[in-house]
């Protein structure tokens, strides 16, 4: 029996970063545990861990397929690698000389998370670029508005993340809608949360369900409604100034556009006060305990306000981080240790450097917004956008279940002439492609992962590939050398030789040692964002037109909106009373593992519903129920529980749909009821802003 050990990561798209440890017995993978070289306070997740479950899998693709009916039937049959190869070659080189770059959509997307060299987006979009260049996706599902509207308060490329370390200096720790044990952004937050706790500082989770950080952690729950947020932190701010419980010195020389601010805060031009009884309907938030969390806010310095992704998916979003920055600027939270910049705070602080697969800028491309890539396709120039597109390449991403509308998102795929993707199973968007190519897993490769946090991770080849599977690289290989740019994709270069270059030129003093412990930390892990600012603000400019953080912005009111941010709230509508949110599941990144029984047998699905708004509608617990709005309808088990607030509904989002004869979904898949209609101006996706009914089957 051969038994070896070897550092990995499970790389996937989720910010997490985790280093781990796997057990190797003759070949096959036994188990995944954390890497005994990490830190303290670094721990995996269950996805990590349970990652063999997709290596192994009964329906795991092994050979490449060729579609043999209508688009999204599931009728393929297997074809050789070469075979597929020269048909992708001939169809795409079609393309390209009938239509020009610009006709083909780059869907490479982050199913491979962020390897020096096996990253799904880099390798895609390298093979497309040096073909003559593409239409890509621009913005984010992800935070799409926070990144258009973080740089106008800010300035481009501000340091604003924070270390889960500095969270040793908290006296105050609010998660408004960050849920770290799922959403993990970091391999360390939860350790850290957890001893921040254990020493007694309060955490206060502002969120419409109990998460499982709040829950894990016995922390305060303040019940929110969805898209409110926003007038949630207006009131906080107006009992701030009113109170005076503002940091005049701060604000005086760190910030320009308080008297701005104010003015919103206050009522300017006969308008509503932000005052705590203004909020307490909007929000489901008490009066009276806004006024006490902002009395708390002021005093608890220096709190640690951690925003989640969720609070700028909705109507409005862009308004929400500006605030939420805004209050930590008013309260003098920002650069201090322990403190916050009320910006996100992953993946914004300088790590250790690491050379990349390079991608050449394209010689033509054209972009739309990812949230419109469907109506892209569909409309084309004629409905104003940039192109036609006349093909898509799709590779580590599955569009159809995680893009907004997926009815559209299904149209979109059945107009193209050529659909290309690589995969590990037939998702959803790989059944809608007329090539399916069989992908390896990060199990199966070696490669140098960049985390979100101060290190980065060697990962090992734990076993050999599935028979019959290529990683992405090699695929382009291939199709690169068929279409004239083998050599210019390649450089000549074996994957090995390609990872050996990236790690000549990194950071890794020792890189055998890199190699033999799988963890390369940077020195300091305590940092808080903006302290070189506050230390100095004139020596440490932030990139703003002012050198300021700009609490209100004259370049923002170009776009249109207000300089000054305020809350922009979707209208009630009484025909769809209940706010849809749309979580990520603990036991799976975005919709990977979906296919996997142990996955959905342990992960609580269904629909959650409060049980004051069961008892009005006459559910039972489990009983069938139907979820409907104009964009389509569910009919699926109902989860009746108090873990969320009345006037809320949830789904966990990136369930592979299935369809009953009738046309309706039987899953749980969330993006039925999604909109291609976004939040402006960032054109961003505002799946927290989704409205439903939800009622017995109709017979």
């Amino acid at each position: 029996m051969q038994v070896r050990e070897v550092p990995v990561s499970c790389n996937k798209d989720c910010g997490g970063g985790c280093p781990l440890w796997a057990k190797i017995i003759d070949g096959k993978l036994v188990s995944i545990r954390d890497n005994p070289h990490r830190a303290p306070y670094m721990h995996g997740c269950v996805r990590g861990y349970q990652a063999g479950r997709l290596l192994y899998a009964p329906d795991r693709l092994t050979q490449p397929l060729l579609r043999v009916g209508p688009r999204g039937s599931r009728a393929f049959t297997p074809i050789g690698w070469d075979e597929a190869l020269d048909r992708i070659a001939s169809s795409l080189g079609e393309v390209y000389h009938h239509y020009g770059p610009t006709a083909v959509m780059n869907m490479g997307g982050y199913g491979s998370g962020q390897g020096a060299l096996h990253s799904t987006s880099s390798t895609c979009s390298r093979f497309l670029s040096l073909l003559g260049g593409y239409t890509y996706l621009s913005g984010s599902y992800s935070r799409g508005a926070s990144n258009f509207a973080i740089p106008y308060v800010l300035g481009v490329g501000a340091p604003e993340g924070m270390d889960p370390g500095a969270l040793v200096n908290s006296n105050f720790i609010i998660l408004w809608g960050a849920d770290f044990y799922v959403n993990r952004f970091g391999c360390e937050w939860e350790g850290r949360l957890r001893q921040a706790r254990q020493r007694g500082v309060p955490i206060l989770g502002i969120d419409p369900r109990r998460s499982t950080t709040i829950a894990k952690l016995g922390a305060e729950w303040l019940p929110i409604l969805p898209g409110t947020d926003a007038a949630l932190m207006q009131a906080l701010l107006y009992v701030l100034m009113t109170e005076h419980l503002a940091d005049e010195a701060f604000i005086a020389k760190y910030t320009t556009g308080y008297e701005a601010l104010r003015a919103s805060i206050h009522g300017q031009n006969g308008a509503t006060p932000r005052t705590p009884e203004w909020a307490a309907p909007l929000t489901g938030v008490p009066a009276d305990k806004i006024t006490a969390l902002a009395r708390r806010y002021a005093q608890l310095k220096p709190t640690a306000l951690l925003p989640g992704l969720s609070i700028q998916r909705t109507m409005g979003g862009e308004e929400t981080l500006r605030l939420s920055i805004a209050l930590q600027a008013v309260t003098g939270n920002i650069g201090l240790p322990g403190g916050s910049s009320g910006a996100h705070i992953w993946g914004k602080l300088p790590g250790p450097h690491l050379g990349r697969l390079p991608v050449p800028p394209p010689r033509q491309s054209a972009s739309v917004p990812v949230l419109h890539w469907p109506d892209a396709v569909l409309g084309g120039r004629a409905a104003g956008f940039p192109c036609d597109i006349h093909a898509i390449y799709n590779v580590g991403s599955n569009f159809v279940v995680q893009g907004s509308d997926m009815h559209k998102s299904m149209r979109a795929f059945e107009k193209v002439e050529l659909a290309v993707c690589h995969d590990w199973f037939l998702t959803p968007t790989a059944r809608y492609c007329d090539i399916v190519l069989p992908a390896t897993m990060p199990l199966e490769r070696e490669d140098v992962v960049v985390t979100s946090t101060n290190m980065l991770l060697y990962s090992q080849q734990a076993v050999e590939p599935l028979q019959d599977t290529r990683d992405d690289y090699a695929i382009f290989c291939g199709l690169a050398e068929r279409m004239g740019i083998g050599r210019a994709y390649t450089q000549d270069r074996t994957p090995a030789e390609w990872l050996a270059c990236s790690l000549a030129t990194s950071d890794v003093p020792d890189i055998a040692e890199f190699k033999r412990t799988g963890i390369y930390l940077g020195s300091d892990h305590n940092r808080s964002g903006l302290d070189d600012f506050r230390h100095d603000p004139i020596v440490y400019p932030l990139r703003t037109p002012s050198g300021k953080i700009e609490l209100a912005s004259e370049q923002y009111a170009r776009t249109g909106y207000c300089a000054a941010p305020t809350a922009r709230l979707l209208a009630p509508n009484p025909a769809y009373p209940l706010s849809l949110i749309t979580p990520v599941s603990p036991y799976r990144t975005h919709s990977q593992g979906s296919n996997i029984a142990w996955i959905r047998k342990h992960e609580a699905g269904g629909l959650w519903i409060n049980p004051q708004d069961a008892a009005q509608r006459g559910f039972q617990p489990g009983q069938l129920v139907e979820v409907f709005n104009p964009q389509g309808m569910m009919r699926i088990p109902c989860r009746i529980t108090a873990d969320i607030m009345p006037g809320v509904v949830c789904l966990l989002h990136g369930v592979w749909p299935e369809f009953d004869t009738q046309g309706i979904e039987t899953a749980g898949s969330a993006n039925i009821l999604t909109t291609t209609e976004g939040t402006l101006p960032s054109h961003a996706s505002r799946t927290h802003s989704i409205q439903v009914q939800v009622r017995h089957p109709e017979n």
